[in-house]
């Protein structure tokens, strides 16, 4: 399981959320909502520090990452994060690692 960010991505969280240097950014199942693989439930994030990870990806500074307890909601897939100009909000992508 792997997190990819692209440039856009990177830039949104920077300028928008904020987050830089010695931040980290958490991506996790919620209740509600739905992804290309769950029904009845999306992705949420939290900006905090991490506290026992599965994965992370660290750039300019920033740790971006999946915490363990949320294996269930990530197992199989890796996440590519986007950035959608025209709603002004990530876009959460699963990749099937069989694929």
């Amino acid at each position: 399981m792997k997190i990819e960010l692209t440039k856009n991505a990177i830039e949104w969280f920077e300028k928008e959320v904020g987050v830089s240097k010695g931040s980290g950014v958490r991506f996790m199942g919620k209740v509600y909502g739905k992804t290309e693989v769950h029904e009845g439930f999306s992705i949420g994030m939290n900006i905090c520090q991490p506290e026992d990870i599965l994965t992370k990806i660290v750039v300019n500074g920033v740790t971006y990452f999946i915490e363990k307890n949320d294996d269930w909601f990530f197992s199989g897939y890796d996440l590519k994060v986007d950035y959608d100009k025209k709603s002004d909000e990530p876009i959460y992508t699963f990749i099937d690692q069989i694929a």
